[in-house]
């Protein structure tokens, strides 16, 4: 009696463990699938995974791969890694198959997932790079994070198509950079609530989506430098642009961010008048369907800040009007260039007296053909 009592017990005592964990699981979607691990250094992490509901846990060795035989074969994975995944070369997944992934992601730092911990440095990066057997992305429920943790984290995921919720309001340098980028079948961006952003927080962070069709809400007001960079570059299937609220730009904070967005036919209103280095340069670049720009009510431009915005949107007839008075170096350079529809002459603002128009206006409006006007260059003493 008394050993079926302490039995009983210890099955009692592992379900109420198990139902308070919340850990890492692959679950296989295919027959024959299979997970491992490898580190960049050598180094080996400290990951345990179980095939038994948590009955049993192995120690998860780099290069040996598990396999998950069966469709809806599971695997829970947990571990306690001080080192935050990533201090000693980046650790990341290998896999084959398919596979979804649910659960936290936090199991591999705190040994149960059940907590909303900040996220150290470098921690996750690269963790998913190349999994083209990855179908859905885990649970990452951190609130703070910190410099590059879950930069790259997805890249390549060329099957994944379910990202994952994205919390966190405290954001850090190159946080989320590059982190879907080349995710091919991925249709739609998880919100992304921040108000306030970080040195390259969101640099390429979907390149080259080319499934998906809608950007999440921007709401932040405060940039950071080079902040939106190429968000969306390559997002072929993209149709409109988010609201961009903020009206004091940082340096590159919308460099490139639509750039070879074919399909988007509508820009968002631009109503910032504080400028910044670069800040608009190739924003538009290659969006052959944009019929429209949007207005640029800046008075007073900085270096580049309008290079290259519109080039070779194909589909640009009008222009927007021109006002501002206080120019700076490249700051039209090839804005228009590649605009083969465009039939409207721009009204170029005032130089200073003995400046070369071609430190503001180099290429403005190269190979477009339609424009057969004088163009007017005015100086002011």
């Amino acid at each position: 009696m008394l050993k079926r009592f302490t039995t009983f017990l210890f099955l009692l005592c592992v379900t109420c463990v198990l139902h308070a964990a919340n850990y890492l699981t692959f679950t296989a979607e295919a027959k024959n699938s299979s997970f491992g691990i490898k580190n960049q250094s050598g180094y080996q992490s400290n990951i345990q995974y179980s095939l038994d509901k948590g009955m049993t846990w192995t120690n998860l060795k780099n290069d040996i791969l598990v396999k998950l035989p069966k469709k809806g074969d599971k695997a829970l994975l947990k571990g306690e890694n001080i080192d935050q995944l990533a201090q000693e070369g980046y650790t990341y997944f290998v896999m084959t198959g398919k596979i979804a992934a649910s659960g936290s992601v936090m199991s591999l730092l705190d040994g149960t997932g059940d907590k909303e911990t900040n996220v150290g440095r470098l921690c996750f990066i690269y963790l998913f790079r190349d999994c083209a057997s990855l179908t859905q992305a885990p649970e990452l429920p951190a609130t703070g994070l910190s410099q590059n943790c879950y930069s790259c984290m997805f890249i390549d995921c060329t099957n994944l198509t379910q990202a994952p919720q994205l919390p966190a309001t405290e954001l850090a340098d190159f946080c989320y950079g590059s982190m879907f980028m080349n995710c091919t079948q991925l249709a739609k961006a998880p919100q992304l609530p921040a108000k306030t952003l970080a040195h390259s927080c969101y640099q390429s962070m979907f390149a080259n989506c080319t499934k998906l069709k809608k950007a999440p809400q921007l709401p932040a007001t405060q940039l950071g430098k080079y902040c939106y960079i190429h968000m969306f570059e390559g997002c072929t299937s993209l149709t409109d642009a988010p609201q961009l609220p903020a009206t004091t730009l940082t340096d590159n904070c919308y460099a490139g961010m639509f750039s070879g967005c074919t399909n988007l036919k509508q820009a968002p209103k631009l109503p910032a008048q504080t400028l910044a280095k670069g800040c608009y340069a190739g924003m538009f670049n290659g969006c052959t369907n944009l019929t429209q720009a949007p207005e640029l009510p800046a008075k007073k431009l900085e270096e580049s800040c309008y290079e290259g915005m519109f080039e070779d949107c194909t589909s640009l007839k009008r222009l927007p009007q021109l006002p501002a008075t206080e120019l700076a170096y490249r700051c039209y350079h090839f804005m228009f260039a590649g605009c083969t529809q465009l039939i409207q002459t721009p009204v170029l603002p005032r130089i200073p007296e003995g400046k070369d128009p071609l430190d503001y206006f180099k290429g403005m409006i190269d190979n477009c053909p339609m424009i057969w006007e004088v163009i007017e260059i005015r100086t002011v003493k």
